[in-house]
């Protein structure tokens, strides 16, 4: 966990992804995308039935680590807006056990607009936090500082001749953009057209390793 400063708050990225607020004991998390194999199954691409049982062991780890008072899930959740009914009984029971155990916010995002009953919990469009607002997909025209996810960043450089990619963070000075958590989610290049028109011209990837944050500008 490697703590930096971002709009005059003191916050801690993990490697594996999440964002973790120390001030509030916030955990925010990003594209979970829970049951996303089983929506591909529903059209006849069979994959592993596991992903929604990984990325509820990754949740549970963090939550066993940090203790978190409140926990914030920036959108796409679910794959889908049925996401939660698919769910395995053994994997409801999980979930349920988390969103009990604390303040825990769902955060709408495109793929899980009309959600449901997510398993306990609350659910909203948007947050405005400590003059953070938690929203799922960046809004350009917001001058706001603003905490989302949605593009899922990935950061790709060439070590030793290698191709090396890794989820990364992106950073501006008013936008905070987190990777995807989910065990079942692709990404997309830090340089993709939609993430520049989402931050501007200039950023930063963020790589937590270890006890230190790797910073690699993205000016265009």
């Amino acid at each position: 966990m490697v703590r930096f400063s971002f709009a005059g708050h003191e916050l801690a990225a993990l490697a594996d992804g999440a964002l973790f607020w120390p001030a509030r004991r916030a955990l925010i998390l990003a594209d979970l995308h829970f049951e996303k194999a089983s929506w591909f199954a529903s059209f006849g691409q069979m994959l592993p039935p596991y992903d929604s049982a990984a990325t509820l062991d990754a949740v549970e780890r963090l939550v066993a680590q940090l203790q978190p008072a409140e926990i914030w899930c920036l959108g796409d959740s679910f794959h889908d807006v049925r996401g939660c009914e698919r769910l395995p009984a053994t994997e409801q029971v999980r979930l349920r056990t988390l969103t009990d155990g604390c303040r825990w916010v769902w955060v709408v995002g495109n793929h899980d607009r009309s959600i449901g009953d997510p398993c306990g919990g609350e659910v909203i469009d948007e947050a405005l936090v400590e003059g953070l607002v938690l929203r799922h997909e960046a809004d350009p025209a917001d001058a706001r500082p603003e905490l989302s996810g949605h593009f899922h960043p990935k950061l790709r450089v060439r070590v030793r001749g290698k191709l090396v990619s890794r989820r990364c963070f992106i950073a501006t000075g008013r936008k905070l953009i987190l990777p995807a958590l989910g065990a079942l989610t692709g990404g997309l290049d830090v340089h993709h057209p939609a993430i520049v028109k989402a931050i501007g011209r200039s950023g930063e990837a963020l790589v937590p390793v270890a006890d230190r944050l790797l910073r690699f500008p993205l000016a265009a």
